[in-house]
């Protein structure tokens, strides 16, 4: 599969020209759309949610170097057009296509990979939409078994964001009004209390372990700390967006 995932949304032409490209240059290869709101302009915090998405979802690795693995297609550029590297990351049988901004930084971190630098370039080439251009066309090609020319690059020259791993701040406000954190659950104590916005949360383990109109915060299904409130709008209670820090405490 092609794994698609972007801060483009649904509004406008772009997620479907991709999609375009990609059925010309991998015809009959499966495209899922996971996520086309990653945050905004936040290529770290846009990589705890792929990072987690992904590995929640625990595909079997093939035997790597074999080409047969999924191929993710991720991209949250705003220095496109600059002279920021297009990059391949090997982990396991898996490959993720985009730009070396600091977006696949976690995913890398968390398994031993390999990083190759995109040297291929299409006839025409925009200023402004390289996943339409550039990462698209090279998804398909991977994906068909087709070579892409290409350079190595070492783990520690890839840009990786500043700041401890976890990244402590709301990185997404699903539907629901739910806030997911950067922050692993499985970092966190029992006891830990977070703190955001207007509201101090303690963990519980499900909705339904609070009262209605109450705000917490659980072990999402994706691994990560989320705050949420039992039938209600946790981001609109709270006055949590994208980008507002989290901090633990007592």
């Amino acid at each position: 599969m092609i794994l698609f995932l972007s801060d483009f949304g649904h509004a406008g032409p772009y997620v479907g020209q991709v999609h375009a490209v990609l059925a010309r240059s991998a015809p009959g290869v499966p495209v899922i759309d996971l996520m086309h709101d990653l945050p905004a302009f936040r290529p770290a915090a846009a990589g705890c949610l792929i990072h987690a998405i992904l590995r929640s979802m625990a595909p079997p690795d093939p035997t790597p170097g074999t080409g047969g693995g999924d191929i993710v297609l991720a991209v949250v550029d705003p220095g496109v057009g600059t002279g920021r590297d297009p990059i391949i990351i090997e982990i396991g049988g898996t490959r993720y296509i985009g730009p070396d901004n600091g977006l696949f930084a976690r995913v890398a971190a968390s398994r031993p990979s390999k990083a190759r630098r995109i040297d291929w370039r299409p006839d025409r080439l925009s200023d402004s939409f390289h996943g339409r251009d550039l990462f698209a066309p090279v998804a398909g090609m991977l994906a068909m078994g087709r070579p892409v020319a290409s350079s190595p690059v070492a783990f520690a020259d890839l840009v990786v964001p500043a700041g401890p791993d976890r990244t402590a701040e709301i990185v997404h406000c699903d539907r629901y009004g739910n806030a997911l954190t950067g922050i692993d659950a499985a970092d966190l104590a029992d006891d830990s209390v977070l703190h955001a916005g207007e509201g101090r949360f303690r963990r519980a383990r499900v909705f339904a372990e609070v009262p209605v109109g109450a705000g917490f915060w659980y072990c999402n299904s994706l691994g990560l700390a989320e705050i949420a409130v039992n039938q209600g709008d946790a981001a609109a209670l709270f006055g949590l967006t994208v980008g507002t820090p989290v901090a633990t405490g007592a």
